[in-house]
């Protein structure tokens, strides 16, 4: 089927992209632009899904990319965090592939509400003292099945796993939010490319729209990464909690 590509489509492609790329690098829940975005052009909402997963791989290296530059990502902790995230995320990605992604969406309402709630009432869930030494993925079962879930979630579908990946790496961890953040961007980049070779290979991918959303994505990253990693804790908790209510609003009317 044919999806005409007009100047106004374009150009919400790549605002809704740009938006995706700064608040997916400081927090979570980009995706629900990038989505809409899709869906408004008419795109079946599998295919949609599949398409959505163009950007991640890219954004996601982008801004592992800027962190590893200033410094704030933590090398020793990628292998045991890719696990049980990519063990997730091909089944979840797996099961999208058959499934309505309609299904999900009371999941995604209410774990960002949930969330939001708990960051209103407990802020310092997602703000760990400043001399917390983070759990060891091998000492944490809790840790190990918050990212198995996290990584089953985000190859079901992509919008706001990073308030997931967040909630396992700095709620339950106890990783500073700015490491991560760095380290969300790992897990995400990787199961991206897992789920987006699922989807491709079923032919649930339109490659065009998603490249020009990953232009968008790719401007966004790089003014992103250069706040986030001067940004004071309490600022990244407050565009976490932002994020958080627009994505559930994003999520209510799509």
């Amino acid at each position: 089927m044919d999806y005409s590509l007009d100047w106004i489509t374009i150009t919400t492609l790549l605002v809704s992209g740009l938006a995706a790329g700064f608040v997916n690098t400081v927090a979570g829940g980009g995706g629900l632009f990038t989505l809409s975005a899709l869906l408004l052009m008419g795109i079946p909402a599998d295919i949609a899904n599949g398409t959505n997963r163009v950007s991640v791989a890219a954004q996601s290296i982008e801004g592992v990319r800027g962190f590893h530059r200033h410094r704030v990502l933590d090398t020793s902790a990628i292998a045991p965090i890719l696990v049980p995230t990519v063990l997730g995320s091909l089944i979840g990605a797996a099961g999208a592939s058959y499934m309505p992604v309609a299904l999900l969406k009371p999941l995604l309402l209410s774990t960002m509400i949930g969330m939001a709630l708990l960051m209103m009432l407990q802020p310092s869930i997602m703000t760990p003292p400043e001399d917390s030494i983070p759990k060891a993925l091998h000492q944490s079962p809790g840790g190990w099945l918050a990212l198995f879930g996290a990584g089953l979630y985000g190859g079901f579908v992509q919008g706001g796993v990073g308030f997931l990946l967040l909630a396992a790496l700095v709620g339950v961890l106890r990783y500073p939010l700015v490491k991560g953040n760095a380290l969300k961007l790992v897990c995400t980049g990787i199961f991206g490319a897992v789920a987006l070779t699922v989807f491709a290979a079923r032919g649930q991918v339109l490659w065009l729209p998603g490249l020009i959303i990953t232009v968008g994505t790719l401007v966004g990253v790089r003014l992103s990464v250069n706040w986030a990693v001067r940004a004071q804790g309490r600022s990244l908790r407050n565009v976490l909690l932002l994020a958080v209510i627009g994505a559930c609003v994003a999520a209510f009317f799509r």
